[in-house]
């Protein structure tokens, strides 16, 4: 049996294990969650070298991307170095081939018509396939990069925005503390709402659900969420505030999806290759054969 664990710096509350055949092979993949404990995350990564088949990086991204060039967290490839055998991910391959195929399906099946929305995307650095791909389907887009990322209230709305700003910033940003852009631990738990103007004024919201949980509103009824990772609790939250609609990237395993790391961790462990070494036709030649599909679920119709 394939092994895959993502080690995540958010909350152990999300932790979660499952097993599962896939392309006739068996699975267990397993979600730890280090409660944003950096000493003990970066152990993990020592500890489990060499003893399962993949790495995920969970509650964190080690690569943020515009257009070709990747931008890399220092402090988590400190973190992460101490696994020399075991491939690590952290869900960009999927990222760049999974998502943007989702919003190509979403609009070719006629779930969604994305000229007809208004689309926030709460980052379009740590989502680039999902930013390019809404922007090729004509899609109204408000990127939320400065929003939710650094906290200045301008919202982009051309992805030639940001591209301009993340080549300015990125190299300054990667070079400093994680946790200053993005919740982990017991921060992930929390929800200080802000913006609710622009998620008031967008049908169609996508992008990293940390974000989408930590700043949306409490009422948001009617709107569609496109995101990676939800659980129950997360769908009752949703259908409180009125959501139309959840759609999600990954399969349901065990009732509920894995992050886009995760299932990274799947390919790479199903080609058995570096993920260093894999092309964009290796992730989409993989995910034909998987068939994975949007996942719509339909919370307040």
């Amino acid at each position: 049996m394939k092994n895959v664990v993502s080690v995540s710096l958010g909350t152990s509350k999300r932790n979660k294990k499952d097993e599962v055949e896939i392309l006739g092979e068996k699975f267990l993949l397993e979600r730890v969650g280090t409660d944003g404990d950096l000493q003990k995350f970066g152990q993990m990564f020592s500890d489990l070298d060499g003893k399962v088949d993949a790495l995920g990086v969970g509650g964190a991204d080690i690569y943020v991307v515009i257009e070709q060039k990747r931008y890399a967290f220092a402090q988590i490839l400190k973190l992460i170095s101490g696994a020399k055998q075991t491939p690590v991910v952290d869900g960009s391959g999927l990222k760049h081939t999974l998502e943007r195929e989702t919003i190509r399906t979403l609009q070719r099946e006629g779930t969604i018509d994305f000229p007809k929305e208004k689309v926030l995307l709460v980052s379009a650095v740590d989502r680039f396939g999902m930013a390019q791909a809404l922007v090729e389907a004509g899609a109204q887009t408000i990127f939320g990069d400065l929003l939710f990322g650094i906290g200045i209230p301008i919202p982009l709305t051309k992805y030639s925005q940001v591209k301009a700003i993340g080549s300015t910033v990125l190299p300054i940003i990667t070079k400093l503390p994680f946790k200053w852009f993005y919740p982990t631990g017991e921060k992930q738990e929390q929800r200080t709402p802000t913006n609710g103007k622009i998620f008031d004024e967008c049908t169609f919201i996508c992008g990293d659900w940390h974000y989408i949980r930590r700043y949306a509103p409490d009422k948001m009824p009617g709107k569609t969420i496109l995101t990676q990772t939800l659980r129950k609790a997360d769908l009752d939250w949703l259908k409180e505030t009125g959501v139309r609609r959840a759609i999600t990237t990954t399969p349901v395993i065990g009732g509920e999806t894995f992050a886009t790391n995760v299932m990274e961790g799947v390919i790479v462990s199903i080609l058995g290759k570096r993920p260093e070494l894999l092309s964009e036709n290796d992730y989409l030649d993989t995910l034909a054969k998987l068939n994975w599909h949007p996942n719509v679920i339909e919370l307040n119709p």
